[in-house]
């Protein structure tokens, strides 16, 4: 089952000696908002790896980033109580029956934490002679060195191996190459956990998937999704746009204006209405709901119109969802029942007022019972897990589910046509052949 794996040089954790050896582990457990945790399903997906670590004799040494921390335009780190592990680790102590430690290190006002020192010994005798069932590191991202590049980071990953004999990635969440996730394969034994592991496996029936292939596809911003959203056109037999990218793919295809859709987006979407115009795979979702206020839902503030009533130079308030009405269209509703293979990247409305159109996609989608339906992103995952409690419990074990733990990584996957070519996949791979 893991041969495909194996043949592309990654190395797995189950192929390790982890007996006595302190094994430091680097997780995507970034679901604290507001010092709560919202959804544990990123931390129950790891418990499987952790299991394997200590049954195997391993020491767990373990790490996760929490929010943003760092801010992009000034570069200052700031510390905030409500990004911390603690929560994180509270959890697991009581999933797990196990005492956990969390070190604590000096804190600068903007700057974060300079790096690992000394204090930390104890803590490591302690966790070899079994008192502690384990460490977790403060949030990595407010350490100097994990976003930093080339000497700060390499000296960061200096640091991180000092504290451990082996080194296992299984936050495939966590694409981009950091310290914690890519520099540190240089210095230490690295593996690939269980969850990174079957997180691989399954994208590839997203790159090779059994056809008719659906895409839904939303998003915030525009600009962000467009190498991703024509990787997967190229990809697809049958795509369904939604959120802002749907508006901008309307303004750009019948010249109208929908207020908080950006000029500029309107000019890059009309190459892919250019590109749909003569391959026609863009299934659109004719009802929408036009509301008066973008963050409220105020009665008698919204109403829903049709895309066939549009006319060029029109203007239109707020379009915060998709009318369910969509989903009984003709063609939207043979798209989803005669697929085979449907991965779902959206979130149709404005959250938290805007959900009837989420609502539907679930529903219908899970109405074709045979497809292998897939569905990639924190937020996708918990409005359906919000909105759709019934169905998604009824689902969990289901075959013909997935939930990846990661959406930006399955599109930064599908952008590359490989899993292998993502930069702490590609680090666990060079550092098994050198």
């Amino acid at each position: 089952m893991n041969e495909p794996l194996r043949e592309q040089g990654l190395p797995l954790i189950q192929d390790s000696d982890l007996n006595g050896k302190i094994v430091l582990v680097r997780f995507d457990h970034n679901v604290v908002k507001r010092g709560e945790i919202r959804d544990p399903f990123r931390i129950d997906r790891t418990i499987g790896t952790l299991f394997h670590i200590v049954e195997r004799g391993g020491r767990p040494i373990m790490m996760t980033h929490v929010g943003r921390p760092r801010d992009k335009k000034t570069g200052a780190i700031i510390c905030r109580p409500e990004e911390a592990v603690e929560p994180i680790v509270q959890y697991l102590e009581q999933k797990l029956h196990t005492k956990i430690h969390i070190p604590k290190f000096p804190v600068a006002a903007a700057s974060g934490i300079a790096g690992i020192d000394t204090s930390i010994n104890l803590a490591i005798r302690e966790l070899r002679e079994r008192r502690l069932g384990g460490i977790y590191l403060p949030n990595m991202r407010w350490f100097q060195g994990e976003e930093s590049k080339e000497k700060a980071a390499e000296d960061f990953a200096l640091q991180l191996a000092g504290l451990a004999d082996i080194y296992v990635n299984d936050a495939f969440g966590s694409w981009q190459p950091h310290a914690s996730t890519y520099n540190i394969t240089r210095y230490l034994p690295s593996y690939a956990g269980f969850l990174m592991q079957q997180e691989i496996k399954n994208l590839s029936r997203v790159l090779t998937p059994d056809r008719p292939f659906l895409a839904v596809v939303a998003g915030s911003k525009y600009d962000t999704k467009i190498r991703p959203l024509y990787a997967i056109y190229e990809k697809v037999d049958r795509l369904i746009l939604g959120g802002v990218i749907y508006n901008t793919y309307l303004c750009a295809k019948y010249q109208v204006r929908i207020k908080g859709v950006l000029d500029e987006d309107i000019q890059l979407a009309r190459e892919l209405v250019d590109k749909d115009r003569e391959r026609k795979k863009i299934i659109e979702l004719p009802h929408l709901v036009e509301s008066d206020y973008p963050d409220s839902r105020v009665e008698g503030g919204f109403r829903t119109i049709s895309v066939q009533d549009f006319t060029p130079g029109s203007s239109y308030e707020y379009i915060l969802d998709i009318d369910p009405a969509s989903f009984e269209d003709r063609a939207v509703a043979d798209a989803i029942a005669t697929a085979k293979t449907i991965f779902v990247n959206a979130v149709m409305g404005f959250t938290p007022h805007f959900t009837a159109g989420s609502q539907a996609l679930d529903h219908t989608i899970d109405r074709n019972g045979s497809a292998m339906k897939m569905y990639g992103g924190g937020d996708t995952l918990q409005e359906f897990k919000d909105l759709c409690p019934g169905l998604y419990l009824s689902v969990m074990d289901n075959a013909n589910y997935y939930f990846f733990t990661g959406g930006g990584t399955v599109l930064t996957a599908i952008e590359q046509a490989s899993p292998y070519g993502l930069k702490p996949v590609q680090a666990l791979i060079e550092a098994s052949r050198s």
